[in-house]
């Protein structure tokens, strides 16, 4: 006998239908309004019951339509959360550590701190401690050469480098922390550097009520550091923030972190412990809201002739604002400018577009004396915002500038200039990749969690303020459509529909949110990729992450094993078959992976022999199949996998040695080539006219290989060899030729 609890049956009506099924169709029937079937629905035979319910059924519908949009939204929120770690013994180090300091940090408490706790532990300092005008990427390169010139094994890098709050010289206006910190990513690359780098940050982050923001500026190595940890898994520690000043229990727990043993590499270290990042949902559920927020006076939108931006002011005049404020570069001369305007002032708004280069201080001060007294500012919807998307490897301070202008120094003089004035709302529209981190867009991480310091900063000061980190917006915004979009699409971050964003906007006014993330993520695509290369505890402990572990792996992806990963399953296809076997199952897999990349829908433009960089491939797209094939092959692969094998055959063989265990030894030349050409076979057609030509003329070509070579012969040749001898020694493009004319194809 059974006694554990059994589910309670679905109770059914009188028909014998499930109650759902009725709930279903009931439901349809008036998000329809459809009354003629709601009323035979509910058995209303006569008029009079036929026409109460019309009468109510348009907000009946209404109110439904509202409450399902109200449960999508609630589950696109999510909130950072710290969670306390179990402290462990203090750890020992050892071999050589790497510390960066700026020269503005030289004597600073921390860095004596630094260097007494790591040589106390068993490590051996090494230090650079460069001057402003030494944070370039070649100065930097050279100073890390000469000081581990005659070093031992490098263990680790720690960096204070973010310390330094000022601005980078020969830059336009972009702090020092963050350009020597990029620079530095870089520097130890090309100094051949290959152990894990930690950035420390001093009061860049906040882990609870009673903790503060201190430094908004130095939470801009935060983004750019979530970044670096998908770009450069192999060389990534973390990032640590830590207090203002160190004591013996808070050197010992940094100790700790750095030993990096649990792989947190999201951490805050306190007087009270160690804390860790996670992301967590934040659905209301319900929860009554604050207010009702509703715009008064005027209302500044920056960006505000942008795509979203305008989605933004039709919801303010909609709302009932008096004045809006639209602001762009071109102010008029933006395109749709005009018609926009027009289309506000319908909606009884007036409207005021000016043009504003909101990363000059000065002209957004000119901005705001503009504002008439009667109608004073009341409300800020921070939405200007630019993408210059690029690998760490390739930013540079003019590219980092190019980003941060619009988005984080304009944040930051409309919160010096606005801090006298009684605003009911202080809006930064920030994005998800300040929050997760994203290939390709170090500096748009760093500037978006500048935004959420910010707003943390401001809200601890007593000032209105919310950051939301978007998603991605469907129909508009930077990441709406194009590369970007099907990218995104790909990886699990569908389109939000701008309404239900609006919807998301709102609330988080009501509820006086300070930091909340809005994001539709589909958790069993975003988080394949996401953790390919590297684990990542800020998302594990999300029940959707939870249940794609138990279940040994995310779902939809090909090839992946009922019982284990994708890996598994293709050391399990590989066991037992032949070499040349195998290195035919590796190049599908590569070609797959790079036509789902590409975002082709087959492999038929992947050829086995094309060189990535003909089929499209960039730098973006290169980490992508990068963290695919990681995910596929279960291999650490280097970032510069397919300018390394700039073929997917030469790919393919080199994958197909390091996971079958010869360690990745190239096959003699011509035979990847081969390879390529049995795959291309493979898919022509079984009724193809061609297919019996094809196949006489390889019996043709391997009965010459078997036969013996006679002198003649080789003397016809000129320097002797079999034909087997002389492919061994062809180069590719001669082994082509030779089959070209063999097949004759």
């Amino acid at each position: 006998q059974s006694y554990w609890p059994q589910p309670a049956a679905t109770p059914a009506d009188e028909s014998g239908a499930p109650s759902d099924a009725v709930d279903a169709r009931f439901w349809e029937a008036v998000e329809r309004e459809d009354l003629e079937s709601l009323a035979d629905t509910l058995a209303f035979g006569d008029d009079g019951e036929r026409s109460s319910l019309g009468a109510v059924l348009p907000a009946l519908a209404s109110w439904r339509k509202q409450a399902r949009e109200q449960s999508t939204v609630d589950g696109w929120r999510y909130r950072v959360t710290w969670t306390s770690l179990t402290e462990a013994q203090a750890p020992r180090l050892s071999g050589t550590w790497l510390l960066a300091v700026p020269e503005s940090a030289a004597i600073d408490d921390w860095t004596l701190g630094a260097v007494r706790m790591l040589t106390e532990r068993g490590a051996e300092v090494r230090q650079i401690t460069p001057a402003a005008v030494e944070s370039d990427r070649a100065s930097l390169t050279r100073l890390v050469r000469e000081e581990l010139a005659d070093a031992g094994a490098v263990s680790g890098v720690l960096s204070l480098l973010a310390f330094d709050t000022g601005t980078a010289p020969g830059t336009d206006g972009v702090g020092a922390g963050l350009v020597g910190t990029a620079a530095l990513i870089q520097a130890l690359g090309d100094a051949g550097v290959d152990a894990p780098l930690w950035c420390a940050t001093r009061g860049a982050v906040a882990v609870g009520r009673t903790d503060q923001v201190e430094s908004a500026e130095q939470a801009l190595v935060w983004g750019l550091g979530r970044t670096a940890a998908l770009e450069y898994p192999e060389r990534w520690g973390g990032l640590v923030d830590l207090p203002g000043a160190p004591d013996e229990r808070v050197l010992a727990r940094l100790a700790g972190v750095l030993a990096g043993t649990d792989g947190e590499d999201q951490l805050a270290v306190r007087a009270a412990g160690v804390f860790a990042r996670r992301l967590a949902h934040a659905p209301l559920a319900g929860a009554p809201a604050v207010r009702s927020w509703k715009p008064s006076g005027t209302t500044l939108v920056t960006g505000g002739t942008g795509a979203l931006g305008a989605h933004v002011a039709r919801w303010l005049a909609g709302n009932g604002a008096e004045h809006l404020v639209l602001t762009s570069r071109r102010g008029l001369d933006a395109p749709g400018a005009a018609e926009l305007r027009d289309e506000l002032t319908g909606l009884g708004a007036e409207v005021t577009i000016a043009a504003c280069d909101v990363a000059d201080r000065k002209a957004v001060e000119t901005l705001l004396a503009a504002i008439p007294a009667d109608r004073p500012l009341t409300a800020v919807m921070h939405a200007a915002g630019v993408l210059d998307d690029g690998v760490l490897d390739a930013l540079t301070p003019e590219r980092f500038a190019t980003v941060l202008g619009p988005k984080a120094d304009a944040a930051r003089h409309l919160d010096e200039l606005t801090r006298d004035l009684d605003l009911s709302a202080f809006v930064l529209f920030s994005g998800i990749a300040g929050t997760l981190g994203d290939a390709g867009q170090g500096n748009y991480a760093a500037a978006n969690a500048y935004l959420d310091a910010l707003a943390e900063r401001r809200r601890a000061a007593g000032l209105p303020a919310t950051s939301v980190a978007w998603g991605r917006w469907g129909e508009t915004g930077l990441a709406a459509d194009g590369a970007i979009g099907e990218r995104l699409d790909r990886g699990g971050v569908p389109a939000m529909a701008p309404h239900a964003a609006i919807t998301a906007l709102q609330r988080a006014l009501d509820h006086a949110d300070t930091v909340v993330a809005v994001a539709d993520i589909q958790w069993d695509r975003f988080a394949y990729g996401y953790t390919a290369v590297r684990p990542s505890p800020l998302i594990g402990e999300l029940p959707e992450v939870k249940q794609l572990r138990e279940t040994g792996g995310p779902a939809g992806e090909p090839g992946t094993a009922s019982d284990g990963s994708p890996a598994d399953a293709l050391r399990d296809r590989l066991a037992g078959i032949s070499r040349a076997e195998q290195s035919l199952v590796v190049l599908e897999v590569v070609r797959t992976n790079a036509a789902a990349a590409l975002g082709h829908p087959s492999t038929d433009e992947v050829g086995a022999g094309r060189a990535f960089k003909e089929l499209g491939f960039d730098s973006l797209i290169a980490l992508e199949l990068r963290n695919r094939l990681t995910a596929a092959t279960g291999q650490k692969l280097p970032a510069t996998l397919v300018f390394d094998y700039p073929t997917p055959a030469a790919l393919a063989e080199f994958l197909c040695g390091r996971i079958v265990g010869d360690g990745g030894t190239a096959a003699a030349p011509g035979i990847a080539e081969l390879d390529a050409l049995e795959s291309a076979l493979s898919v022509l057609d079984p009724g193809s006219e061609a297919r019996d030509d094809i196949a006489a003329r390889l019996r043709d070509l391997a009965a010459k290989w078997a036969e013996p070579r006679t002198a003649d012969a080789e003397a016809a040749d000129g320097d002797g060899g079999t034909v087997t001898e002389k492919l061994q020694e062809a180069t590719p493009d001669e082994v082509f030729a030779f089959i070209d004319k063999e097949l004759g194809i």
